[in-house]
C-alpha cells in the first residue's frame, strides 16, 4: 500500500500533503512507510515527523510535548514586533519553546523559557540553547532568575486555556498524545491566566507587554483579569486563524521605543496575518 493511502486509510483527511511531508523527512521509502503506519496509528503528524513548522521555523517536537498550532502565530508576530532589540524576553508555559525560538531568532537580547513539566523542559532545551536562549523548570515565575524582575520588555505566555470539562472533548491528538498540564486551564479555563497576569507587574519593565492567547469566549473575562493586574488591557483578534490574544501593558515609557516604531514598519520578521485586528477593552 503506498504512504498516500496509508493516510487516507486510516482517515487522514489531508492525506497527499502529510504523504510530501513525511517523504521529504524521512531516510528513505522504509524510514517513511514506517512514520506512515505511525501517524495512522494516531500519533500527532507533528510527533511522526519529529518536528512542527511555525513561523518559518522547525520546532523539534515528540511523544509527550504539546504541539504549536499555527493560531499561535499571531502571539509570536505581535510579541516579535514588540521586542527592542537588545530587549528581555520571557516565554512563560513554553512547552516546546516555539515562541523563546521566534523571539531569540529575531533580537540580540535576552530571551528565557520556562515550564513545570520536565519534558517539556527537555525539549525546549533541545531548540533553545542552540540559539543562546536559557531555559528553567518551574512553576511559573518561581522558575525565573530573581534578576529578571522589572526588566521584561516581552512576555509571552501560552497558558493553558481549555476548561476541565471541556478536555474529554478535545481532538484524539490532543487528549492522548499531549500532556494534560498544557491544556488544562481549570473551571472556566482562566486559571493559569489570571496567575499570570497577577503576577506579570513584578516582572515587566515600565511599558513592557505581557501576552498570552485565549480562547473567543473568553476573551472579556481574559481582559478583566489583565486589567485587575493593573495593566492596560487590550485583544488582537485574527479571523483567518480564529485566533485571540490578550495584550497588557505596564505603565510607563515604551522599553527602546525608537527601536519598536521602527521595527513595527516591518524587518522581515513574523508579521500579523491580513486578517488580523485590535479590539479595544
Amino acid at each position: 500500500m503506498s504512504i498516500v493511502a496509508t493516510l487516507r486509510a486510516a482517515g487522514c483527511v489531508f492525506a497527499e500533503e502529510e504523504a510530501e511531508l513525511i517523504l521529504s523527512t524521512a531516510d528513505g521509502l522504509g524510514e517513511a512507510a514506517a512514520m506512515a503506519e505511525r501517524r495512522a496509528s494516531g500519533l500527532p503528524l507533528e510527533h511522526v515527523l519529529g518536528w512542527a513548522g511555525f513561523c518559518g521555523l522547525r520546532i523539534a517536537v515528540g511523544p509527550g510535548v504539546f504541539v504549536p498550532r499555527r493560531r499561535t502565530e499571531l502571539l509570536a508576530a505581535h510579541a516579535a514586533r514588540l521586542l527592542p532589540p537588545g530587549g528581555t524576553a520571557v516565554d512563560l508555559c513554553c512547552g516546546s519553546g516555539a515562541l523563546g525560538a521566534v523571539l531569540a531568532a529575531r533580537t540580540t537580547g535576552e530571551v528565557h523559557a520556562a515550564d513545570l513539566d520536565p519534558t517539556a523542559v527537555v525539549w525546549a532545551r533541545r531548540n533553545l540553547e542552540p540559539l543562546g536562549a536559557h531555559v528553567h523548570q518551574g512553576d511559573l515565575y518561581a522558575a525565573l532568575p530573581p534578576r529578571l524582575r522589572g526588566r521584561v520588555d516581552v512576555l509571552a505566555a501560552n497558558v493553558p486555556y481549555v476548561p476541565t470539562g471541556e478536555v474529554p472533548l478535545l481532538p484524539a491528538e490532543a487528549r492522548e498524545h499531549e500532556p494534560l498540564l498544557s491544556l488544562d486551564g481549570g473551571d472556566d479555563g482562566l486559571g493559569v491566566l489570571r496567575r499570570v497576569a497577577a503576577g506579570a507587574p513584578g516582572w515587566l519593565a515600565p511599558g513592557g507587554t505581557l501576552l498570552s492567547e485565549t480562547g473567543e469566549h473568553q476573551a472579556e473575562a481574559a481582559l478583566a483579569a489583565f486589567a485587575a493586574a493593573g495593566l492596560d488591557a487590550r485583544l488582537v483578534e485574527d479571523d483567518e486563524t480564529g485566533a485571540t490574544v490578550v495584550m497588557g501593558t505596564r505603565e510607563g515609557p515604551a522599553p527602546h521605543s525608537s527601536a519598536v516604531s521602527a521595527r513595527s514598519q516591518g524587518d522581515g520578521g513574523a508579521a500579523p496575518s491580513s486578517g488580523s485586528r485590535f479590539v479595544a477593552e
